[in-house]
C-alpha cells in the first residue's frame, strides 16, 4: 500500500485511472467490482481510496475526544488499510493482470474524492440507505456532493447488484443542453466497450408539472395540451432529440443506438427506463443543477429508484 500523504498531495500524478472510494466498515464489494471491471475494459489502473475522517467531519453525536487520542486514530488507520488489503486481494484474484493502488488519507470523503478526480476517468461509489450516523462514506452524505463537484464522471452503485435481463443496453438522459451531450458521449464510449446498445431518453413533462423546473427556456409550448396541437407538440420534440443527438451515433457506428420521447416527471421516466439497463447517465451543469432541477432532487430519485448504476457526467470545461 502506498504511503499516506496530504490531502491534495495525489493531484499531480497524471496517469489516468478508475478511482473507488471504499467504505471503511466494509460493504464497498460491489462497487470496487464494477470499478474493476471498468479498469479493465479502459485498459486502466484501479485506485483504491479510503479516508479517516478528521474531528469536524464526523457526524453529530460522536465522541470527539476519542478521535482525538491517537491511539484511536492509529486503530481507525490500521482497520483502514486492513479493509483496503481485503479489497486490493479481492481484486488481484478476479482481475489478476489489473493493476491496483491503494490509498488512505485523511479528510472527509467527498473532499478528498473530489481531489481525486482531476486524474481520474470516473470515480465509482456504493450506495446504502444508512441511518445518519452511519453516513461516513457509501451513504449520500458523499454520493451528491461528489456527484455535484467531481471533475469526472461519477458511478454510484447500490449494494445489492441485479443481473440485468435481455439485450445488454445502457439509458442516456437527453435535454439538449451540453451537459446531456456530455453524457451522450460517455453512454456511447461505455456501450462500445460493453458491446451493449444505447438508448437515449428525453423526457417532457406533462402539463401539470411545473414547467420552469423542466424544460430549457422558451419550450413551454412544446408541452402540447388543451390549447396547443399535441400531435405537432410530438413532432417537434422528435425533432428536437434528433438534433440534438446528431452527429454523435455516426462516431459510435458499432453501437445500436435508439431515440425515445416520453412524457412525466424525469426521475420517474428514467427510473423505468433503467430496467434491466446496465446504467442511466445523466449530465449536470457545472458545480450542480440539472436544466433548472436541484441535482440532489435528481440523483436522489434517481438512487432510490433506479435499477442499475447512476452516472452523472459533468459539464465540459471551457
Amino acid at each position: 500500500m502506498t504511503a499516506p500523504r496530504g490531502p491534495h498531495e495525489h493531484e499531480r500524478r497524471e496517469a489516468p485511472v478508475i478511482v473507488v472510494g471504499v467504505d471503511p466498515r466494509g460493504g464497498s464489494r460491489p462497487a470496487v467490482g464494477w470499478a474493476a471491471d471498468e479498469a479493465a475494459r479502459r485498459g486502466v489502473p484501479l485506485h483504491l481510496v479510503l479516508t479517516v475522517p478528521v474531528l469536524h467531519d464526523l457526524p453529530h453525536g460522536s465522541r470527539r475526544h476519542r478521535v482525538a487520542d491517537s491511539a484511536h486514530r492509529a486503530a481507525l488507520r490500521t482497520e483502514g488499510a486492513e479493509v483496503l488489503a481485503d479489497e486490493s486481494a479481492w481484486v488481484a484474484a478476479a482481475h489478476g493482470g489489473l493493476p491496483v493502488t491503494t490509498e488512505l488519507l485523511d479528510g472527509g470523503p467527498a473532499a478528498v474524492l473530489c481531489g481525486c478526480s482531476h486524474r481520474a476517468l470516473v470515480i465509482v461509489l456504493g450506495s446504502r440507505r444508512l441511518g445518519r450516523s452511519a453516513e461516513l462514506f457509501s451513504s449520500s452524505s458523499v454520493t451528491v456532493p461528489v456527484s455535484a463537484r467531481a471533475s469526472c464522471p461519477v458511478a454510484v452503485v447500490a449494494d445489492e447488484p441485479r443481473t440485468p435481463r435481455g439485450p445488454a443496453h445502457l439509458v442516456v438522459g437527453i435535454d439538449g443542453s451540453e451537459p446531456s451531450r456530455a453524457a451522450l458521449a460517455f453512454a456511447l464510449e461505455e456501450a462500445q466497450l460493453l458491446g451493449a446498445s444505447v438508448r437515449a431518453v428525453w423526457v417532457w413533462p406533462h402539463p401539470r408539472v411545473p414547467l420552469g423546473d423542466l424544460l430549457p427556456e422558451n419550450l413551454g409550448a412544446l408541452v402540447g395540451g388543451p390549447a396547443g396541437d399535441e400531435a405537432a407538440a410530438a413532432g417537434e420534440r422528435h425533432r428536437l432529440l434528433a438534433s440534438a443527438v446528431a452527429g454523435w451515433p455516426e462516431k459510435y457506428p458499432g453501437v445500436p443506438f435508439t431515440g425515445h420521447v416520453l412524457r412525466g416527471h424525469p426521475v420517474e421516466e428514467l427510473a423505468l427506463a433503467s430496467h434491466d439497463a446496465l446504467a442511466v447517465v445523466v449530465g449536470r451543469r457545472g458545480h450542480g443543477g440539472y436544466t433548472g432541477m436541484r441535482l440532489g432532487s435528481v440523483v436522489h430519485g434517481l438512487l432510490q429508484r433506479a435499477e442499475c448504476p447512476v452516472v452523472t457526467v459533468p459539464e465540459p470545461a471551457g
